[in-house]
């Protein structure tokens, strides 16, 4: 069995009165890719907030590499926020809507954050991003303005300033979702290339053909719980739950 790398643990969270999360447990191995997938508000990004504790829940904990990343049971010492601290910048997020620095060129994007979190002198974080700005695509605009860019490239650049951080894990909160439908392709290639390399990943997602070919494990969630995980061909192909069946035949349909 393959050592555990992340652990959310019994995690809750409820927004007023509604609960969010509700006793999620899920177990990820280094260089897994866990593809989460299910209907709109049923807490996925809810789920990813709370691995790196932007939204830190009501109950539980989540540990990575053997480390308290963050947990419900108390406040944190000293030692383990100064943790959060250096793990949230080992922790790459890409949303749904780019979160690119509009008042930055691309380049400056990329090195910006490399310069101030990491430490880096200037031209090891310009060297680096020109690397990553080419391995996803955009060697020849980083000189563009994000206002120049089109939405795939967009999120591809919010990759790339995430890779130029050196994460040892991925959470992407549905990267595809605010593209059109001829951009999409250009995302999954860096998904895809990421893939590859052996990045440990956890995608909220809709593309259900990326999540068969590329997920090792399908997690399907509904109302806050999670109903079904396990391989893509038993999750897509032999849905043990109604629940799931359900999400499936409506999704079919919506690709028609």
């Amino acid at each position: 069995m393959k050592p555990k790398f992340l652990e959310v643990i019994d995690i809750n969270k409820k927004f007023e009165n509604i609960n969010a999360l509700k006793n999620v447990s899920l177990n990820v191995s280094k260089g897994e890719v866990i593809c989460i997938i299910g209907p709109s508000g049923c807490g996925k990004s809810t789920l990813l907030r709370t691995v790196n504790w932007l939204t830190p829940p009501d109950s539980g904990k989540v540990i990575l590499k053997g480390e308290i990343i963050g947990s419900a049971t108390g406040k944190l010492t000293f030692e383990q926020n100064r943790s959060l601290n250096e793990f949230r910048a080992r922790i790459g997020m890409v949303f749904q809507q780019f979160n690119v620095w509009p008042h930055l060129n691309a380049l400056e994007n990329v090195v910006r954050a490399q310069i101030v979190v990491r430490k880096r002198m200037r031209d090891e974080a310009e060297k680096k991003a020109i690397k990553i700005l080419n391995e996803v695509g955009l060697k020849d605009k980083i000189d563009e303005w994000p206002d120049n860019l089109s939405g795939g490239q967009k999120q591809r650049l919010a990759i790339a300033r995430s890779l130029a951080m050196d994460p040892i894990l991925m959470l992407l909160d549905e990267p595809t979702s605010a593209l059109d439908p001829e951009l999409i392709g250009e995302v999954l290639s860096v998904l895809r290339n990421l893939v590859n390399e052996g990045m440990t990943m956890l995608i909220v997602t809709h593309e259900l053909g990326f999540a068969s070919k590329f997920g090792d494990k399908i997690v399907f969630m509904d109302a806050g719980e999670i109903i079904e995980s396990g391989p893509p061909n038993t999750i897509l192909k032999s849905p043990k739950t109604e629940r799931l069946k359900l999400f499936l035949e409506k999704l079919s349909l919506t690709s028609l």
